[in-house]
């Protein structure tokens, strides 16, 4: 055998053993994750249940999802353990202020397109009414002629 005929088995022999080795590090991360769980910690399950660590033991843990409300899960069930903050900003909706001395941004534009000058001349343009283009047209006998198709020489009514 060449080696060109061994080159396409060597290389997807290659790109497995690279696939394996990746796939037990991202394992091996999840289970020193899961074991450094704490009671009081914010987890997000697998299934995306978001409760708070009571008791943990060897392969389950009791998780607290709500008042009176306590799960017992296996420890391979747990997606994430969350920091502190993310888990309060989207189980109580609490968000650190991160920039408290920035703009306040308002609810509508009006703060934005006002200025000292123009918010005159504003005011004074709406009184006027705006012209669309449109022709103001009266009503007549033409109305009723002009909805009707017009015939040409080689129309008929057939179809």
């Amino acid at each position: 055998m060449s080696l060109v005929t061994l080159l396409p088995f060597i290389v997807l022999i290659g790109a497995m053993i690279l696939m394996t080795r990746s796939a037990k590090k991202k394992q091996q991360q999840a289970i020193e994750m899961r074991n450094q769980m704490q009671p009081g910690s914010g987890v997000r399950t697998i299934g995306g249940m978001y409760a708070t660590v009571k008791e943990v033991n060897e392969d389950t843990v009791l998780l607290d999802a709500g008042p009176g409300v306590e799960l017992l899960f296996a420890k391979n069930s747990i997606g994430a353990v969350l920091p502190d903050d993310e888990y309060n900003r989207i189980v109580h909706g609490i968000e650190h202020d991160l920039k408290s001395d920035s703009d306040v941004v308002p609810d509508d534009a009006s703060a934005l397109t006002e200025t000292d000058g123009a918010s005159d001349a504003a005011a004074a343009s709406d009184d006027k009414p705006v012209d669309l283009g449109k022709k103001d047209v009266e009503p007549s006998d033409d109305i009723a002629d002009e909805a009707a198709p017009k015939k040409t020489d080689g129309d008929t009514d057939a179809k």
